[in-house]
């Protein structure tokens, strides 16, 4: 099949390079690349995840109505052996995230999660949701207790909610990652770690000290992991270790 006049044949080596090339300039990314390029699914995910409400377009978001479909689409893909989420997020709405990192936990193919620049907020519990998790050297994760914004009904019932909602955030990152509910909440709480709040800004050899990621390390590291994984996969369902 040919492309539009002008342009190199839509099937042609030139003919995909220009495709990339064109989406590049429309809409500043290229596209996931097929099952046929790679058995690694790749993610990412940047900027503010956003929720129920749409973020003003000058903020850089990820969309989780976006990110459920692609992730069921990755465990419904034969070819697709294993996925890899890369992290850059300052954090946002707590159901969005938890929604993610659930999908995530749930997937039946190996995982594995890498934060790049900053991992912050509800970004935390999405890090540590894969099967291993790796954080740069130079990365950081803020814990911090959950926040309201906009209109808030100043009565009991509103506490009861946040608190509540700040338990399944606790709950999930401690059942996922090897740090106790009292280290977590301990980082939570800490006064005198941000300026004008409560909370900890925990830096990659620390995070992975606190026992909350596995280990520090970037992509190269993170790949050779997946790839173990799948392998060690592949030799289960092949009928276990032979010799």
């Amino acid at each position: 099949m040919n492309g539009a006049p002008g342009n190199p044949p839509v099937g042609t080596e030139e003919g995909k390079k220009a495709t990339v090339a064109e989406a590049i300039q429309q809409l500043g990314q290229t596209a996931v690349p097929g099952s046929a390029d790679s058995n690694i699914f790749c993610m990412t995910i940047i900027g503010q995840i956003e929720g129920h409400i749409v973020l003003p377009p000058q903020n850089k978001s990820t969309k989780y109505e976006h990110m459920i479909p692609q992730l069921v689409a990755a465990e419904q893909n034969s070819r697709i052996e294993g996925l890899l989420i890369i992290l850059n997020t300052v954090g946002g709405d707590v159901e969005a995230g938890l929604a993610i990192a659930e999908m995530i936990a749930s997937l039946n193919k190996p995982t594995v999660t890498v934060v790049i620049g900053g991992g912050h907020s509800i970004g935390v519990p999405i890090a540590v949701a894969a099967d291993y998790s790796y954080i740069a050297e130079s990365a950081t994760m803020t814990i911090h207790p959950i926040r309201m914004s906009g209109l808030v009904i100043g009565v009991p019932q509103t506490f009861e909610y946040m608190e509540k909602m700040q338990e399944r955030v606790v709950r999930f990152v401690t059942s996922h990652s090897k740090i106790t509910e009292d280290q977590f909440k301990d980082l939570m709480f800490k006064t005198g770690e941000l300026n004008r709040d409560i909370g900890t800004a925990v830096s990659g050899a620390d995070a992975v000290k606190f026992g909350l990621m596995d280990e520090v390390g970037g992509i190269g590291q993170a790949l050779n992991r997946l790839n173990s994984m799948i392998t060690e996969r592949k030799s289960a369902h092949a009928g276990g270790i032979t010799q």
